[in-house]
């Protein structure tokens, strides 16, 4: 792993690179490290012909923390869904110029970009803001965040706004409690390795309130739907269909403002990314490169 300046902001971002081939940039979501995006499901795009590239989003991991206090993670909520401004210190946007820094670090012109959640978020803000570095797009259980989309299911809210763990063996149970309600129903958690990740992800680096911010950030970038309609990347938008944190109806409405895109519903599915998806994920990852492909040579 590697650590560069993400632009003249002042972030760092902590990164990896594996494997050869056409670029492809996985963006994780709120609160959670680079980690998180499984060694075997990296391994697997490896195997598929890309070089993966890995990192920690700001206020993430290795990556810089900002300091700013932004207050109560449910006021913040609550002044979204209310239509009112939300404090933020950063945004979206900001998160995702990060990570074409990142992508001007490493020399890369374009790549597959793949978000999941807040991740899909900025890899959807990157496709708006510069398109000519995204070569396809792949959205997973993320929004356009419409305020109609921030509703969620009560139990799958709780678990995201929990108290903040205060030592490790917390942080696993807390991770473990998360999943179990934001989990799916064919496609379980690996309950095992998220405890192994959960562990490491706390002795490598933890911090809370970068959570706050994340998200604060999230609520204060307001709604892309209309930008959407602006994207011309080749887009597939995967959603589980028992997501009970980002509902369904958030899939299907950010397929619906981006034109073209492909919108995949994965029977099952929570808000989380299990082993028994990866084939699935993995193939809609490399038709959405065949579509760039074929893009690229009709208008050669």
């Amino acid at each position: 792993m590697a650590r560069t300046a993400a632009n003249d902001s002042g972030i760092e971002l902590e990164y990896e690179v594996l494997g050869q081939g056409e670029p492809l940039l996985l963006i994780m979501g709120l609160g959670a490290q680079m980690i998180l995006w499984a060694d075997g499901f990296v391994d697997a795009l490896v195997r598929r012909g890309f070089q993966v590239i890995r990192f920690d989003n700001r206020d993430i991991g290795l990556s810089t923390w900002v300091k700013t206090r932004v207050g109560d993670p449910r006021k913040l909520m609550a002044r979204r869904l209310l239509g009112l401004s939300v404090p933020a210190p950063y945004t979206l946007r900001d998160m995702a110029a990060d990570a074409v820094g990142l992508l001007d670090h490493l020399g890369v012109a374009r790549a597959h970009v793949v978000g999941a959640s807040m991740g899909g978020m900025i890899a959807q803000t990157m496709a708006i803001e510069s398109p000519a570095r995204v070569a396809s797009l792949t959205s997973i259980m993320s929004s356009t965040g419409a305020r109609r989309h921030l509703i969620s299911k009560p139990r799958a809210l709780g678990a995201l706004l929990r108290p903040r763990p205060n030592d490790r063996a917390e942080a696993i149970e807390g991770a473990v409690a998360f999943f179990r309600a934001c989990g799916g129903t064919t496609h379980a958690p690996d309950w095992d390795w998220l405890r192994e990740t959960s562990g490491r992800s706390y002795d490598r680096a933890f911090h809370p309130a970068g959570f706050v911010r994340q998200l604060a950030a999230i609520l204060a970038s307001g709604s892309r739907r209309d930008a959407l309609a602006r994207v011309t990347a080749p887009t597939t938008v995967i959603h589980g269909t028992a997501d009970p944190l980002v509902l369904p109806a958030a899939g299907v409405g950010t397929a619906q403002a981006i034109p073209g895109a492909r919108f995949v519903p994965v029977a099952g599915m929570g808000h989380d990314l299990p082993s028994s998806t990866w084939r699935l994920v993995g193939d809609e990852i490399e038709r959405m490169r065949e579509r760039a492909q074929a893009r690229s040579s009709a208008r050669a």
